[in-house]
């Protein structure tokens, strides 16, 4: 059975399959945290995992085998290295791979209007479809759903129990997370309850020409106008809106608030390294 450090070399042999003549592996006992390699006689250059030069971790191939086994908050910060690792974690597949991983759903259909949507990957993201019928109470969903009133409403943008009886269906929290196993997720956004959700169908599947979801075309247009807006207001591209807007749920105000917090600290970076 060999050392720890010898362990480590095979691993990255698999890595970097064909590597150059010249290229020599140090232990990873001589390292402080991370695996490093160094040319041979050239003691100054050390490349890192990090470093743009480390050519296994700038393929597509690799980097989408590792990212594969990251969560859904790993998954965004990898996004923030490079242009290269965005790219490829951002891809849709990995996106809902990852999503749908702690929960061992079977599936998740569909297209967030926001890329937010996948940043939180809560047990509050998802939500079981009722449609309503004579009868229903929301205490008695309560009930039957074991899970507390007050989260209903709260879901479902609800005042009081009177709204229920203007609506086709009610979102129910998920209190049991084994309600998800092996199931098929639909993300959709609700009219009512104003928000987007992974919904669970305990019965069939979704009426796509149901009242209660919102049209997907006028969601894009109102995207598209706030975009538009925030790109003239900051004076940046559409990818860093759609950046802070991310990174802030979708609030336009907070998107507003980070932009200008790292706008200042760039000022003070150039001031600072002028002077």
């Amino acid at each position: 059975m060999g050392c720890c450090g010898d362990e480590d070399e095979d691993l990255l042999k698999q890595l970097l399959p064909d590597p150059p003549q010249n290229l020599t592996l140090i232990p990873s006992s001589l390292l402080d945290s991370s695996l490093e390699v160094s040319l041979s006689g050239d003691c100054e250059s050390v490349i890192s995992p990090m470093n743009s030069h480390f050519y296994a971790l700038a393929s597509r191939d690799i980097l989408r085998s590792i990212f594969e086994l990251l969560s859904m908050s790993d998954l965004a910060r990898a996004s923030c290295v490079c242009r290269l690792w965005n790219s490829v974690a951002c891809e849709p597949g990995l996106k809902t791979a990852a999503f749908r991983a702690p929960w061992k759903l079977r599936e998740v259909l569909g297209r967030p209007s926001s890329a937010a949507f996948w940043r939180e990957n809560s047990l509050s993201r998802f939500a079981i479809s009722h449609i309503l019928n004579k009868g229903d109470t929301i205490p008695g969903l309560a009930l039957r759903y074991c899970v507390q009133v007050m989260d209903i409403k709260r879901l479902n943008n609800m005042m009081s129990d009177h709204g229920m009886y203007s609506r086709e269906r009610l979102l129910i929290p998920i209190s049991d997370p084994k309600v998800l196993h092996g199931g098929t997720c639909y993300i959709e956004l609700d009219l009512y309850a104003k928000r987007e959700v992974a919904v669970l169908y305990l019965d069939g599947v979704p009426d796509g020409h149901a009242s209660y979801l919102m049209n997907v075309e006028a969601v894009g247009r109102s995207k598209k106008r706030l975009l538009d807006s925030m790109k003239r207001s900051l004076h940046a591209d559409e990818g860093t809106v759609e950046y802070y807007l991310s990174i802030s749920n979708g609030d336009p105000r907070a998107a507003y608030s980070l932009y200008a917090q790292d706008l200042t600290w760039e000022h003070q970076q150039s001031s600072t390294s002028s002077s």
